[in-house]
């Protein structure tokens, strides 16, 4: 069964990519999924589909489900790890018009039953394990009406109370030889909810629509000059549903994709060998642990065309040593973003290296220059919402402020979060900016210094008559100064309270070879550091902590806030 592509339509669906790539390429690959039985590279194999199976099992899932009584504009949970299953089932999905809802698993229990809260769900697709889990914890229970389970053991599909994507084939025979009439959609309707990850505050569900969707598409595109025919290193789930979408096959490897700090490079640099891969998606936790592995065994990738970032800034240090595997003159393109507002600007690693002295004396991280279509302002620190976008709200070149973006890949709104909408969105003619939450400034040559994020600062010694800091601290441009100690593996910036004053905090974590034994040695050090740089000056305040609390996705987010109540509890006026 092949869909026929819908000429002159009057909507949009992310799906028309795949059904054109099922015509044109039909047999190139579309998706390889790669399956480890036990630690040995010998014991792994691989799942593949091409574009032609691809849209065709696609079709047939989404009448299916049509069938079992799901219709366009419902809400569906899916909880898959990413396999052929995923790829067919989200395209599904969109085909039908069903909203998929995705969630980050790693984001916590707690966070978890929240998101099924807001979205209220009409439906929980997923595996065994995420079945015993939504029954365990009660999640969706108000809302959800269809239960589908994919895959896993009988006993293990007996236990989730659902029914079998199995046997909604079973019970659809015709769905095999009718095309599907794929659902289109207003360019600004909503086409999925994608859920924040809550590594910096409470997770929220991003609206997306198709039009958002197909600019991500076009930056990649063009920003990126990703070209069909590509393989690509998968490592995230949604990054990997673009390339089936960009006539290109994403190579998925076996990982968990919340914990990439636990991959196994052998897995990934197998994959990538076995397909000759010309891109990969990596976070900063992967570049770490793949560029120790690649420098511990001397391995190249020689394939590799483009590595893209993106998810928190990597350390310049980590990419040095990843970029030691790739050919001469093949760059890390660090990609700036959030699930509201992704790709924004992005920076080549050689002109990121260039950066370093900057960056290290207090400036930022440089994060690039916008992306095609974007436009980047900076506003005045404010709590406040702001109604609508006004030119004079710009602050002048190398002023530290507020991030906000405008472009056709920036979300509307947050699902049921009419609060936080309003903080973080402003009405700007018929489109919207959003606010980022980051802290940084524009340079002369319109490049984008992030300073860390807007809750982060400090703003110390407050006056009670005017409410303004005698002094602000940011954390990116503090901490990078403390992390050029030798002995200083990194460090965090938290604000504690001494004497009824805001006082700013530098919580330091240790590399592994030195003793805390040391410390009063090291804190000398560190407030002579202090007093050389007009970003830190009147830090004094120092303490060492075991192990920072961070994300398990990115390895790099510093939960700031938990080590805050921690310092506080450590002070002694």
């Amino acid at each position: 069964m092949v869909s026929q592509l819908i000429q002159n339509n009057d909507g949009a669906n992310l799906c028309r990519h795949l059904v054109s790539a099922a015509q044109t390429i039909p047999h190139s690959l579309a998706v390889a999924v790669q399956q480890a039985n036990g630690k040995s590279v010998g014991g792994l194999h691989y799942q593949e589909m091409d574009f032609q199976t691809l849209n065709a099992k696609s079709d047939e899932l989404a009448s299916a489900l049509v069938n079992h009584g799901l219709t366009p504009g419902m809400k569906a949970v899916l909880m898959v790890t990413p396999s052929i299953d995923f790829f067919c089932l989200t395209f599904a999905l969109f085909k039908a018009g069903i909203i998929p809802i995705l969630v980050d698993p790693g984001m916590g229990i707690k966070n978890l039953k929240q998101c099924f809260i807001e979205a209220k769900p009409d439906a929980f697709i997923g595996i065994p394990k995420a079945h015993i889990a939504r029954r365990l914890f009660g999640w969706g229970k108000s809302s959800v009406k269809h239960l589908i389970n994919v895959g896993g053991s009988g006993f293990a599909q007996a236990l989730t109370g659902a029914a079998s994507l199995e046997s909604l084939l079973k019970a659809n025979p015709s769905a095999t030889t009718k095309p599907f009439k794929m659902q289109w959609l207003d360019d600004d309707a909503m086409a999925a909810i994608l859920f924040t990850s809550g590594s910096t505050g409470t997770p929220k569900g991003v609206v997306y629509s198709h039009k958002i969707f197909e600019a991500q598409i076009t930056a990649l595109k063009h920003d990126y000059a990703i070209e069909p025919g590509e393989r690509d290193l998968a490592t995230f789930p949604l990054f990997s549903l673009f390339g089936p979408a960009l006539g290109m096959a994403s190579i998925v490897p076996d990982m968990d994709a919340s914990k990439p700090i636990t991959a196994n490079p052998d897995f990934i640099f197998a994959a990538i060998d076995k397909y000759q891969c010309s891109n990969m998606f990596v976070n900063p936790a992967l570049i770490e642990r793949l560029g120790a592995a690649g420098e511990a065994n001397q391995h190249k990738l020689s394939s590799i065309r483009r590595v893209i970032s993106a998810g928190a800034p990597a350390t310049i240090s980590s990419i040095k040593r990843f970029s030691q595997m790739l050919n001469h003159g093949v760059e890390v393109l660090n990609s700036y973003g959030a699930t509201e507002s992704l790709p924004i600007s992005k920076i080549g690693s050689q002109a990121l290296f260039d950066t370093t002295a900057a960056t290290d004396n207090g400036g930022g991280i440089c994060v690039g220059k916008a992306v095609d279509g974007v436009d980047i302002a900076i506003i005045k620190i404010d709590e406040q919402p702001v109604e609508h976008w006004d030119d004079c709200l710009r602050l002048p070149v190398d002023s530290i402020g507020e991030i906000v973006v405008k472009g056709p890949m920036v979300s509307r709104s947050y699902y049921q979060r009419d609060s936080a909408t309003q903080v973080a969105k402003i009405q700007d003619g018929d489109s919207i900016r959003h606010r980022m939450g980051d802290l940084g400034y524009l340079d002369n040559d319109g490049l984008l210094w992030m300073c860390g994020r807007k809750a982060h600062r400090v703003d110390a010694d407050v006056l009670p008559a005017t409410n303004n800091p005698a002094k602000r601290y940011y954390s990116i441009p503090c901490e990078r100064i403390f992390n050029t100690h030798s002995d200083v593996k990194r460090s965090a910036l938290v604000g504690v309270m001494v004497a009824g004053k805001v006082t700013p905090l530098i919580c330091i974590e240790l590399k592994q070879s030195v003793a805390c034994s040391l410390s009063a040695v090291l804190y000398g050090e560190l407030r002579a550091i202090a007093e050389q740089h007009l970003q830190t000056q009147g830090i004094e305040r120092f303490l060492i902590h075991p192990d920072f609390p961070v994300d398990i996705r990115h390895n790099a987010k510093i939960f700031r806030e938990k080590l805050a109540v921690w310092a506080q509890k450590q002070i002694k006026e």
